[in-house]
């Protein structure tokens, strides 16, 4: 693909043109849902930034890295996905799969058995990586919101999307605590 021009003037009285060339509101839901994911990804990014600057172990910086690296692909592909309406998927289409599914769920297994069982709630901060992951965690549960409200229109728009972003939230909150552990960042509790 090649972006010759990066603006349009279509979004100066509200529109946006989607995949497949149908002109909507930028107020729809389906808007507001990839836009989301979009802000999910750059929050992914973020974390990926500081992960980097990070004076932990190699392997702890890497693992990070590289599981980011795949959930970013993956958010720019739902999004995609997302700005293109179900008529207009072609064969082929990169979408988000129950394999991805899958694959967060033996991320979370894995990377909870390394982690002391939870005896508080976990307060978000602590240190710049497990404080983006917990923001990130947070915005993936409103795309979730928005995606419900979405499908009750367009319940194909969402198949495999919405279990995705569930499972991705859950993802974000146990690799924040295992980050935290690895890179030697605070982990913060709520005080009753």
């Amino acid at each position: 693909m090649r972006i010759t021009k990066v603006y349009t003037k279509v979004g100066d009285k509200g529109s946006t043109h989607l995949v497949g060339g149908r002109q909507v509101s930028k107020g729809e839901p389906r808007i507001e849902a990839y836009g989301t994911v979009d802000e999910l990804n750059a929050i992914a990014g973020l974390a990926r930034t500081f992960n980097s600057r990070s004076e932990a172990g190699d392997d702890v910086v890497t693992r990070i890295d590289s599981m980011l690296k795949v959930v970013q692909n993956k958010l720019f592909c739902l999004g995609a996905d997302l700005a293109t309406l179900p008529e207009d998927r072609w064969e082929g289409m990169e979408r988000v799969t129950e394999e991805d599914i899958r694959q967060l769920e033996q991320w979370i297994d894995e990377m909870n058995d390394q982690l002391p069982a939870l005896k508080e709630f976990i307060l978000p901060g602590g240190g710049p990586v497990g404080a983006f992951l917990h923001q990130a965690r947070t915005v993936c549960r409103r795309a979730e919101r928005i995606l419900v409200r979405l499908g009750a229109d367009e319940p194909e728009a969402i198949d495999t999307a919405l279990p995705f972003l569930n499972r991705l939230s859950d993802f974000f909150f146990v690799l924040g605590r295992w980050a935290a552990k690895g890179l030697n960042e605070t982990e913060y509790l709520w005080e009753r």
